[in-house]
C-alpha cells in the first residue's frame, strides 16, 4: 500500500517537476555554459569555450566595484525605508481611525499599479523644468534639483520612486501580522506598567518577526534585481551610465552591446551574491530560534 502511494505521489509531482526542469534548471545551466564561452555578435553561431575568462575580466574592471557598491547601497536604502514606512503605516492603520479602509486602499495603490507605468510617471515628475517635483520644491523656496544631470540626484530619483512603490508590500504583510496578535498580551503588558515603546519591542516586533523575515528575504531579492525602476526612471542609466546597478548593467551588456558571455558571467555572480545573502538570513534566523 505504501509503495503504491509513493508511485501515485511521483506521478502527481512529475508534471510540475518537468515544468521546473524546463523553465528553471535548463535556463540556469545554459546560462552557466554561456558564461564560459565567447558568445557575442561576432561568434553567435560558433561560440568557443574560454573557461573563466569572463569572470576574471569581471573582477578586473574598475567599474565593477563602483556598480557593486551602488547596488548594495540601492538595496540597503530601499529596504530601510520599505520596512520603516511600511511598519509605521501598518501600526497606524491597525488603530481605530475614521476612514481606515479608504486609507488602506489608497496606500496599496502604488504596489498594485504596474511598475513600468509608475516608473515612467515618476520620470516625468522628475523633469527639471516641467516636473511636478521641482514645481513643488519651488513653491517652498527650494531651487530646482538637477535630477538627471548629477550622479547623486540621478541615483536618488529611482530610490525615491522605489521607496514609494515598495513600502505598501511591507505594510500589507505587517498589517496582517498585527491583526493576528492577541489583544490579551497588550492588556497584560499595560497592567504590568509597560509603555508603548516597551510593548512594541517586547510584544509587537517579536510577534511580527515570523512574517517580516520572509518579507525581508523577498524584498532583498526583488530590490537587488529591480531592473524596471532604475532603467526607466534614469532613461537607461543617465547621466553617462553612472546610475547602473548590477542587473541594469547586465541588461545593457547583453541586449545593447550583445556581450552574451560576459553578461551571463555577470548574472551568475548576481545569483551567487543573492544565495550568500539568503544563507545569511537563514543562519541569523536559526541562531535567533536557538
Amino acid at each position: 500500500m505504501g509503495r503504491m502511494q509513493n508511485k501515485l505521489a511521483f506521478w502527481f509531482l512529475l508534471p510540475s517537476a518537468l515544468v521546473l526542469l524546463g523553465v528553471v534548471a535548463y535556463p540556469f545551466f545554459f546560462n552557466v555554459w554561456i558564461s564560459l564561452t565567447n558568445w557575442n555578435m561576432f561568434h553567435f553561431r560558433d561560440p568557443e569555450f574560454i573557461g573563466v575568462t569572463h569572470y576574471l575580466r569581471l573582477f578586473s574592471e574598475p567599474d565593477f566595484y563602483r556598480i557593486f557598491g551602488k547596488t548594495l547601497a540601492w538595496t540597503v536604502i530601499n529596504l530601510i525605508f520599505h520596512f520603516t514606512l511600511g511598519l509605521g503605516a501598518a501600526l497606524l492603520l491597525n488603530q481605530k481611525l475614521p476612514g481606515r479602509n479608504l486609507y488602506r486602499a489608497l496606500l496599496i495603490l502604488p504596489w498594485a499599479m504596474p511598475q513600468y507605468i509608475s516608473a515612467l510617471t515618476w520620470r516625468g515628475m522628475f523633469n527639471v523644468e516641467y516636473g511636478a517635483v521641482n514645481i513643488l520644491l519651488s513653491k517652498i523656496g527650494v531651487d530646482a534639483v538637477p535630477w538627471f544631470s548629477s550622479e547623486f540626484w540621478a541615483f536618488m530619483a529611482p530610490v525615491i520612486t522605489n521607496i514609494w512603490l515598495g513600502f505598501p508590500f511591507v505594510m500589507v504583510i505587517a498589517l496582517g501580522g498585527l491583526q493576528s496578535i492577541p489583544e490579551e498580551l497588550y492588556e497584560a503588558a499595560r497592567i504590568d506598567g509597560a509603555g508603548p515603546v516597551r510593548r512594541f519591542f517586547n510584544i509587537t516586533l517579536p510577534m511580527l518577526k515570523p512574517v517580516l523575515m520572509p518579507a525581508l528575504v523577498l524584498g532583498t531579492i526583488w530590490t537587488f534585481n529591480n531592473l524596471n525602476v532604475i532603467w526607466l526612471v534614469t532613461d537607461q542609466g543617465l547621466p553617462a551610465d553612472k546610475t547602473h546597478i548590477l542587473v541594469t548593467y547586465v541588461y545593457k551588456a547583453a541586449f545593447m552591446y550583445y556581450r552574451y558571455g560576459y553578461a551571463a558571467a555577470f548574472s551568475v555572480f548576481i545569483f551567487l551574491v543573492l544565495v550568500f545573502i539568503v544563507k545569511g538570513y537563514n543562519r541569523a534566523a536559526q541562531e535567533e530560534a536557538y
